[in-house]
């Protein structure tokens, strides 16, 4: 089963992919267009051309995931269009909001990490 943890890598590809690609097409993408290694644990997001799917490929140690999600109906809402980046990253937590469709940029939470005042 795969779970994703706070300490997990989301990295998003803003440039749609082509899904009649399997497992070894997509980890080529990764390491070509996002320049990112598949095998380090990292969470891959990407999605086709009419925006009404995601396919999520993750390497567990011993394998590789291959999750797909299609809408019903609609499409998502939100993607990043950063045009100078091939790859932008999200927070677990903003992965699970747009897994339901949803805008994670809207999301409104307390960051991951934050220092200590020193009270001196």
């Amino acid at each position: 089963m795969i779970q994703i943890t706070p300490q997990m890598r989301v990295l998003v590809a803003v440039e749609p992919v082509d899904f009649r690609r399997g497992i070894d097409g997509l980890a080529r993408t990764c390491r070509a267009e996002l320049g990112a290694d598949p095998f380090s644990g990292a969470v891959f997001v990407s999605r086709n051309r009419r925006r009404t799917a995601l396919r999520i490929l993750v390497y567990d140690g011993q394998g590789f995931w291959l999750c797909y999600k299609r809408l019903s109906s609609g499409r998502f809402r939100w993607w990043p269009t950063n045009a100078d980046e091939p790859v932008t990253s999200l927070e677990a937590h903003e992965l699970s909001v747009l897994l339901r469709a949803g805008d994670p940029a809207s999301v409104k939470t307390a960051p991951a990490w934050r220092p200590l005042k020193n009270k001196a």
